[in-house]
């Protein structure tokens, strides 16, 4: 953490200089032990999550939605963006009902991201969402989504093939922690 290791640099002032709904900016300085001064430009973001939906046939929850600042639509895992004072599991279950039209059963998590620490402070919390059962769909008054299904095994050769760094690092990581699972209760001998 910043602050608390006397090399790391000091803040020294922040200057808010855009107040969105989703985002602010600020302009910082920080002073290094060595006496200079550095400028940086932050993203200022309160969190979310990312969840990997999973079926009981091993296939993988999408959503394809347009995005903007990408020029057109990707499908991704579902995700959203932390309330103020939400808890990450309840923002990730809230927003697989909203985005998919499931709950889960379970809810595993499966670790946290910084997406770009060189700028933004927005810390993503991923979770595999297990045991899904019918819900209700309610995306938000500016989501237009479709959702789609692929096997989580063979989803990277998919037409749904997610290129957004935080399907990609949720899906290995479901991977991954569904292998660590299956190694842990196979029997001796399988």
């Amino acid at each position: 953490m910043a602050g608390t290791d006397p090399s790391a640099p000091r803040p020294v002032d922040s200057r808010l200089v855009y107040k969105g709904r989703v985002i602010n900016l600020t302009v910082d300085h920080l002073e290094t032990p060595d006496g200079r001064v550095l400028r940086r430009e932050t993203v200022r973001h309160g969190g979310g999550v990312a969840i990997v939906p999973l079926t009981p046939e091993g296939d993988v929850l999408l959503v394809r939605q347009y995005r903007h600042a990408a020029g057109g639509w990707l499908t991704e895992i579902p995700a959203g963006t932390l309330e103020p004072g939400e808890e990450p599991a309840a923002c990730a279950a809230r927003e697989l009902e909203e985005e998919t039209g499931y709950t889960a059963g379970g809810l595993h998590l499966l670790g946290r991201l910084f997406l770009a620490p060189g700028y933004s402070t927005e810390v993503l919390w991923v979770y595999l969402a297990t045991d899904l059962a019918d819900g209700t769909v309610n995306p938000d008054d500016d989501e237009v989504i479709t959702l789609c299904r692929a096997p989580l095994d063979t989803v990277w050769c998919s037409e749904q093939q997610p290129v957004d760094a935080k399907s990609v690092a949720a899906l290995a990581l479901a991977r991954e922690w569904l292998s660590i699972r299956r190694r842990d209760t196979a029997q001796p001998g399988e």
